[in-house]
């Protein structure tokens, strides 16, 4: 949920302290016009968000144009051991020098850090995102001259060659360059310095000296830090003075350096300027995407004469399309593509970051790249990016694959997979702002069981609760949670509610005094605890930075402390970014203060951290046996780790329909694959084609969930007569027969890291023609969907790829060859899904209420043939819900081939158990020709003939009841 015209509510931050009384007084009437102003709010208001010329670093840093780098390399400084090669290097402007550690890593990976050699405090490194310290590989020396040094990165002839005047950083691969680092000579590092108009010397160096002393305590810290070295061992003892004859320019003070004001909000900074940037160069790349969130395309555009893309979380109210303005969430992690190499850089930066990138093929149609190649033209195609971020260090991982799933195998063993969500968490979601009492709950779920429609999760917003005090039940409308919730747990469905980070200051309010009475709220710049506007009213922000308060939030979650919750209660954690409605931005001022850190070092690790609380107190309630299932709006990189997405406030139109699917694109392409859009729209009320086009789209997106607005009209799915209940429902029922599919998709997402939603290029990533294709997607590898996302459609092109294969459609078994457009004519009730031919997939056809009343049921598995003739997939199940599958090995995995005319089962998890009544109910072979006799040899060596049926007409083979249990080894043998 977002909020319109933050900016006439209430004053600055700080005046609310003083107005506490009047303000809780008048709160409900402001909320109220604050909800009513936001219906009449038709998009969002730009001018509540900074361009980049509006901030201050964004602008400084792009004012420097390419170039001869300032900076060189002092390679007399240099220090190579087992694990990293350290050097100096001097900016010969000011001559302030920094400290470059390069590291080889495990997995085809190279890691670049700077920092300043002796900065005047700490300067903040991320903590927490990554899921171990990166394992190294030794760095070996191939030669070094007073020009620089080359250094081999193992196998392949890939190496790093180490300019030093001006320093540059190059690797390769045999003669051809994977990428450069300072190449257009942007590296920029904005030395913490002392104001010179402000503080006495002596103040300054007493400053400077007890920073000094106690750093590298901080730094102790921070997840990458290592052990204090020994004195003479540092580079930084091995700086040297300025020589009385070198030549210091004087750096000047520019606006906002200092002070940056936005509107009516003031941002101070204590510690000035703190900048970083650097620039990579990528030959032959004409195709990047990811750095989420943005409403963009899956390529992203060039940013010359716009703004950079910008990751910095906020709350955007309706938000606009196909710009690069920030969102909800920010993982800073780009992939670059072409028919050869994927690569990513993963820039671990969680401050305030644009991202600019030029291309020297952007503009050219393709007449002119053909009349380019006519001509004789040997420009080679490159991409230029430049990331620039507020404060921090430069730390950046270069993932150089080569294969699309080599980075992001790569990116896993940084940041973690995927949560293996329980198997309602794929499911259908039910949702609004919000269901207004225990009552109305009862109606809507008996509604779909009186209209067929399956649901597993009903969701309650902010209204549930006591005065938008969180962990706690509005006493009139939902004065029996329990009661509630035992209802839904005997139709084995769940709910869950939202729990944001946002406390009313009430000193009546047990969450708020318990945090107040610990220290954990966040501080304001002068000391006092930050207060903010927000859902209650006037609010304290919890501290999620500190571990100790990470515990006291999910210790929250226990039976005893969350009262009327029970097992079947999950959590919602939104407005995380974090929103502060009388905020600039509508965010946290940057100087507020954790700890030894400004809010302006941490802002975007924010939700990260309230989504990973959460899931932890949602593990611990049941003894760490029960998975946890927990929404999140704000992200960042390591997001995955904890549960879903979702792209936010979205509208009922058209063209955000068509947007969910690049933004959800993306997302799966940086870790994040349980990711949704909300159905139907947040805003406005769609119409019913646009509400049905919609259930069609997120039955085939891994977060499936309808939610709107408490201002729109109600939109159950029955309400829109009878013909269009019966699409929902169908396209419902769809998702819910899939479900074995999802399921192991998502658990080989959990251990490999591999997305589930994936662009084609993943799959085909020789075939240029996939490369920019965002409006359908695959599924796994087997599974292709082009959704219906205009208005009015009656046809629509699907791109079936891959020369030689074939393509059947799920619906008709209709068989399509691969490598060509076609044109499908489509109705209302159509939804484009092919399933590649040489795959196996299980379906389970008997939909019921929710997925835990199916959990015993019998599978369809259905053999889509390859032009050879052959196939093969596979099957998993667990108890869907809790980590035995992890910590007790229980769990079936199997494969499934076809090949020679026999289909068999075979065991992959030979160490694995469980017990499970589920069968196999039928069998359809498409593609096949007709046997004389079908065959099943169990692994007792007991045989029987089967009954089948062939249709000659499509060539599809249906083999009724051949009865065997899924966790058995069995073959069928066609004749």
């Amino acid at each position: 949920m977002s909020l319109c015209a933050r900016e006439e509510v209430g004053g600055a931050t700080r005046s609310v302290t003083k107005m506490a009384p009047f303000v809780q007084r008048m709160a409900p009437v402001v909320m109220l016009w604050l909800a009513l102003c936001l219906s009449g709010t038709l998009a969002v208001d730009r001018g509540n968000f900074k361009t980049c010329d509006q901030s201050a670093f964004c602008k400084r840093q792009r004012a420097l144009q390419p170039g001869q780098s300032p900076y060189r390399a002092l390679l007399d400084t240099m220090e190579l051991t087992h694990t990293k090669l350290t050097l100096q290097l001097i900016n010969d402007n000011n001559k302030v020098r920094l400290l470059l550690e390069l590291y080889r890593l495990q997995g085809n990976m190279t890691r670049v850090k700077i920092n300043e050699l002796k900065p005047l405090k700490p300067r903040y490194e991320v903590p927490d995102v990554l899921v171990q310290q990166p394992l190294t590989e030794p760095l070996s020396l191939l030669s070094q001259d007073e020009n620089g040094v080359v250094l081999s990165l193992g196998g392949e002839a890939q190496r790093v060659i180490l300019s030093a005047r001006p320093f540059r950083l190059d690797i390769m691969e045999g003669h051809e360059l994977l990428m450069s680092l300072n190449s257009r000579g942007l590296l920029a590092f904005e030395h913490l310095r002392t104001r010179k108009d402000t503080f006495s010397y002596k103040v300054t160096s007493t400053v400077a000296s007890v920073w000094d002393s106690i750093k590298w305590v901080f730094s102790s810290s921070q997840s990458d830090s290592e052990a204090e070295k020994p004195q003479g061992t540092d580079p930084a003892d091995q700086a040297e003075q300025p020589k009385a004859d070198d030549k210091v320019e004087e750096e000047k003070d520019e606006e906002g350096m200092w002070e940056e004001t936005f509107k009516s909000h003031t941002d101070t900074k204590p510690n000035g300027p703190s900048a970083v940037s650097l620039d990579f160069s990528l030959p032959g790349v004409e195709h990047v995407y990811g750095i989420p969130e943005h409403a963009e395309t899956l390529k992203l555009k060039t940013t010359d004469g716009g703004d950079p893309y910008r990751l910095y979380n906020l709350d955007v109210f309706q938000y606009e399309l196909f710009n690069p303005m920030a969102l909800y969430g920010a993982v800073p992690v780009m992939l670059a593509h072409n028919a050869q190499r994927t690569t990513g850089i993963f820039w671990l930066n969680a401050a305030e970051t644009w991202v600019d990138i030029s291309s020297n093929t952007a503009g050219k149609t393709v007449f002119g790249k053909m009349l380019d190649y006519v001509q004789g033209s040997n420009e080679t195609p490159q991409t230029d990016v430049r990331w620039i971020s507020e404060s921090g260090i430069i730390d950046v991982f270069i993932m150089l694959g080569p294969t699309p799933y080599d980075v992001f195998s790569q990116y896993a063993s940084l940041t973690g997979t995927q949560a293996f969500p329980p198997l309602a968490g794929l499911a259908y979601h039910q949702c609004r702002w919000n269901y207004n009492d225990q009552e109305d709950v009862q109606a809507v779920d008996a509604g779909f069981d009186q209209h067929d429609i399956p649901y597993d999760f009903i969701w309650l917003d902010i209204e549930h609760t006591d005065g938008k005090r969180y962990f706690t039940w509005d006493p009139h409308k939902f004065a029996t949670p329990k009661d509630m919730l035992q209802g839904l747990l005997e139709k084995k469905r769940k709910m869950v509610a939202i729990v944001d980070p946002h406390i009313k200051i009430d000193s009546e309010y047990k969450i708020h005094t318990e945090i107040r009475s610990q220290g954990f709220y966040i501080k304001n710049k002068d000391g006092g605890d930050y207060e903010g506007w927000c859902w209650p009213g006037n609010a304290g922000y919890p501290d999620f930075t500190k571990p100790e308060m990470r515990a006291w939030w999910a210790s929250m979650f226990a039976y005893d402390q969350y009262e009327g919750s029970m097992e079947n209660l999950y959590t919602w954690n939104d407005m995380n970014e974090p929103s502060v409605f009388n905020g600039p931005e509508v965010t946290m001022h940057k100087d507020a203060v954790h700890g030894p850190w400004e809010h302006r070092d941490v802002h975007n690790l924010y939700g990260f951290y309230v989504q990973a609380a959460t899931a932890e107190g949602l593990i611990q309630r049941s003894g760490g046996v029960e998975r946890p299932f927990v929404l999140t709006r704000a992200f960042f990189a390591g997001s995955q780790r904890y549960g879903a997405v979702w792209t936010g406030d979205n509208a009922a139109e058209w063209d955000h329909l068509k947007i969910s699917i690049p933004m959800c694109l993306s997302l799966s392409l940086v870790g994040i694959s349980l990711c949704g859009a909300d159905v139907g729209g947040f805003f406005k009320t769609p119409n019913s084609e646009l509400l049905v086009r919609w259930y069609q789209t997120g039955a085939y997106q891994p977060f499936f969930r309808a939610h709107a607005h408490l201002d729109t009209p109600r939109r159950e799915p029955w309400l829109f007569g009878p013909d269009n209940t019966a699409l929902i429902r169908e396209a419902v029922r769809q998702r819910y027969a899939l479900l074995p599919y999802w399921y192991q998709l998502f658990y080989h997402a959990h251990r490999t890291g591999h997305p589930v939603m994936r662009p084609l290029w993943v799959e085909y990533p020789q075939d240029a023609a996939t490369f920019a294709m965002d409006d359908q997607f695959l599924l796994g590898r087997d599974l292709l969907v082009h959704p219906v996302t205009e208005e009015g459609a009656r046809g629509v092109t699907a791109y079936l790829p891959g020369k030689g294969e074939v393509w059947f459609d799920v619906h008709t078994f209709q068989k399509h060859n691969g490598a060509q457009d076609l044109y499908i004519p489509v109705t209302m009730s159509s939804i484009p899904v092919f399933q590649r031919g040489g795959s196996i997939i299980p379906r389970k056809l008997r939909v019921r209420r929710s997925s835990a009343c199916m959990e015993h049921d019998p599978y369809t598995l259905f053999v889509a043939l390859s032009q050879r003739r052959k196939a093969e997939g596979e099957l998993y199940l667990d108890d869907g819900h809790t980590f035995n599958f992890d910590t007790k090995g229980e769990f079936i995995h199997r494969k499934l081939s076809f090949s020679n005319n026999i289909l068999s089962s075979s065991n992959l998890a030979p160490a694995a158990h469980l017990s499970t009544m589920s069968w196999i109910e039928r069998i359809l072979i498409l593609g096949a020709s007709k046997p004389s006799k079908v065959t099943l040899k169990t692994a007792g060596g007991q045989d029987s003939q089967l009954e089948f049926e062939f249709d000659a007409s499509m060539s599809v083979l249906t083999i009724r009841k051949p009865g065997m249990n899924v966790g058995e080894d069995w073959s069928v043998v066609l004749k």
